[in-house]
């Protein structure tokens, strides 16, 4: 099962290329330089008495043996399947005493403190400075930027000094990316800022909040009359929210649309389990916000028995850290969507002292190490595969490896920028959700069916366009707001159990859930004393959705089910919700419009089809802007009424327009192979098709 390949790592400059000729790509030198280094703008050498930690990863002694295991593992027709390796197991695959011991003394003797090491002798962790680093490691750290992303990473190939350095086979902070949460919100396209953020000084105001809550973003057909004299707008269209909302789906609402509830109510909550949700630096008042959302929606308290916070680094020096950075809102979204979906389980929150991807590498060690949770949420990447390099690919790897064989699932989000922007046949996928020991999770969005019962899901990608009354234009802000990451992998070779899917490398993601914005989930956060009701999304809502999903299937099962990819890859037709494109039937309530233009006393007149309004859309120098690279053709739109703005335009949503990535039927690079579907999905990957609900073991 090991599935990385060295030959295969290209820069964007080369994705073209590949597209094209494949096997020219294939040919190029493995070297352990990021690509990125080649791409970005160099800023300079990191200085040199900045203090860095490091997590050295040693070679297994006998990775094949170790694949192999591994493999059958996951083979239902193997007579180890499931059978999970314990800590010790590993063991018998992992660097031998004396080796770990070359490597650990190479270390001390460059100038190294050892910070912690794997019992089973897998990494080691290390603080020194930079001086140092370059030294051990004989190269030189600079720092770049790309495209607005700022790294840090080495210039030549660095391999730790003597024998040790045979022995190294990753190393996680020569390369530092900022690890960043994966959360959308809707914006007031005019004034940029966030739409809903209410403050909440009383019980009336959390009541307000709670009330001001619809999972009905379309309404019927509406229509709208602009004019000014000279120019007039009539459009039509789908309605988005009532009276100005946005749409956000309560706990229930969302247990519900997952088919969950009669599964809790019958006690399958995830009783018994526990989920671990991986974090930069945590803040005090997770708990007591929790237990505010917890009260306003009717689930059960976070207490001491069933909500934690570890810091495996101890606690960030800054206490503002989480606040100053945004990752308190990733971890309010976190623990209450997570506690939303399985309200019986328990929560850890890890929450690291950084929030770099050496900081986060330390956090999983530490889970896997103390056996805190066999189903782990992490709602971050740390930047594309396009400016990664080698030693942190494998070092994320080959920790996962080790997890995924003691039965734990790691689910990472699959990142909200669509494509990033490269517009490639490929995609983007992100570190570390591409490895194929990680679990990636893709978003939707979901709506209701304004001419029908069932609710709409489609790929998670918005665009919106202003209408006004000369024509639809684009925003100053830009038009797309966000989408589900996904694509195919420059580096890692396809697992087999996506065998049936085209190309020969790993794509993402695997899975998806709710991750629109535009029909996101409501929190209860505190910003410096004050709480406040807002609403999110982004696939950092999507990946605990899922993960507490999956601890009830590892309830149900009554064992550790392992990691979910492969399970979900195997699941039978009904067993999981395909994300198609919506219906021909639905789109003819697309957006559309009639544009009356008078000039020296004649009229034209300018019709705009839904295709038309998001692709032909005009720009500041009123020039059309064609958005003809997001492919997908058959989307839903709806027109949004932007509260405050007193009709001097609307605005045209679209739900399904991801960049470059498309929704096809079965497996697709938004939505992965789907959705779950509740009881069919929890006995799909169980295997326990006895009948309905099953009583509580």
């Amino acid at each position: 099962m090991r599935y990385r390949n060295l030959h295969v790592r290209v820069s964007v400059a080369a994705l073209a290329l590949f597209a094209l000729c494949p096997l020219s790509v294939l040919s190029l030198t493995p070297r352990n330089v990021p690509d990125g280094v080649r791409l970005a703008v160099d800023k300079g050498r990191v200085d040199p008495i900045q203090e860095v930690n490091l997590t050295v990863v040693l070679k297994m002694q006998n990775r094949a043996a170790f694949d192999k295991v591994l493999e059958e593992l996951y083979d239902p027709a193997s007579p180890i399947f499931h059978q999970w390796l314990t800590a010790e197991d590993t063991e018998k695959y992992t660097a031998t005493p004396q080796q770990f011991l070359t490597v650990k003394n190479e270390l001390v003797q460059q100038g190294f403190t050892v910070l912690s090491e794997d019992p089973h002798r897998l990494w080691i962790r290390v603080h020194g400075a930079v001086a140092t680093v370059e030294k051990a490691f004989q190269t030189e750290l600079h720092n770049f930027s790309y495209n607005g992303v700022d790294f840090q990473a080495h210039i030549r190939d660095a391999q730790l000094a003597g024998p040790a350095g045979d022995i190294v086979d990753a190393v996680c902070g020569l390369e530092r990316h900022t690890s960043k949460p994966h959360l959308k919100y809707v914006v007031n396209p005019v004034t940029g800022k966030q739409l809903v953020k209410k403050p909440i000084s009383s019980k009336k105001d959390l009541t307000a909040f709670a009330g001001s809550l619809t999972d009905a973003p379309l309404t019927v057909s509406a229509t709208e009359l602009w004019g000014d004299g000279y120019d007039a707008a009539y459009y039509t269209g789908l309605q988005y929210g009532a009276n100005g909302k946005t749409a956000a789906f309560t706990p229930l609402q969302l247990r519900a649309h997952y088919g969950l509830t009669s599964l809790v109510s019958s006690g399958y909550d995830g009783t018994g389990q526990t989920i671990a949700l991986v974090e930069g630096y945590g803040y005090p008042e997770a708990e007591a916000d929790a237990n505010e959302a917890a009260t306003l929606f009717g689930l059960p308290a976070l207490t001491s028995t069933n909500f934690k916070v570890v810091y495996p680094q101890g606690a960030p020096i800054n206490p503002n850290a989480a606040a100053d950075t945004g990752w308190d809102t990733e971890i309010a979204l976190d623990i209450q969507s997570a506690h939303s979906i399985a309200p019986g389980a328990k929560i850890v929150v890890v929450a690291s002292a950084g929030q770099d991807n050496e900081d986060q590498i330390d956090s999983l060690n530490y889970i896997i190490n103390n056996k805190i949770a066999k189903t782990v949420s992490s709602s971050w990447e740390n930047d594309g595969e396009y400016i990664s390099g080698k030693l942190e690919e494998e070092a994320f790897s080959d920790v996962l490896a080790i997890g995924v064989a003691q039965g734990i699932s790691f689910q990472f989000s699959s990142g909200d920028g669509g494509d990033d922007g490269l517009g490639t046949p490929m995609g983007s996928v992100e570190v570390p959700a591409n490895s194929p020991y990680a679990t990636a999770v893709g978003g939707t969005s979901v709506l209701n069916n304004p001419y029908g019962t069932n609710q709409i899901v489609t790929g998670w990608g918005n665009l919106y366009v202003y209408l006004y009354d000369n024509g639809p234009d684009i925003p100053w802000g830009g038009y797309f707001n966000g989408g589900a990451g996904g694509g195919q992998s420059l580096y890692y070779a396809k697992p087999t159990w996506q065998k049936s899917l085209p190309g020969t490398w790993r794509m993402v993601p695997d899975v998806s859930a709710l991750a629109d914005p535009y029909t996101g989930f409501p929190i209860i956060i505190t910003y410096t004393g004050k709480q406040y009701g807002e609403v999110y999304g982004g696939t950092s809502l999507a990946s605990p959705i899922f993960t507490a999903t999956w601890a009830i299937a590892d309830q149900y099962k009554g064992a550790a089910l392992g990691q979910a990819a492969p399970a979900v890859a195997a699941l039978a037709s009904g067993d999981i919700t395909d994300v198609v494109p919506p219906p021909s039937s639905i789109n003819k309530y697309d957006v559309s419009g009639l544009i009356y233009t008078y000039s020296g006393g004649g009229c034209c007149i300018t019709p705009y089809t839904a295709a038309q309004i998001f692709t032909k859309a005009e720009d500041y120098n009123n020039e059309p802007e064609d958005l003809s690279l997001y492919s997908q053709t058959q989307f839903l739109s709806a027109m949004w009424d932007v509260p405050g703005e007193n009709n001097r335009f609307y605005l045209a949503v679209s739900f399904g327009t991801d960049s470059s990535l498309t929704v096809t039927d079965g497996w697709d690079n938004v939505t992965g192979w789907g959705e779950p579907n509740g009881l069919p999905f929890i006995q799909g990957v169980t295997g326990r098709k006895t009948g309905a609900l099953l009583e509580k073991k």
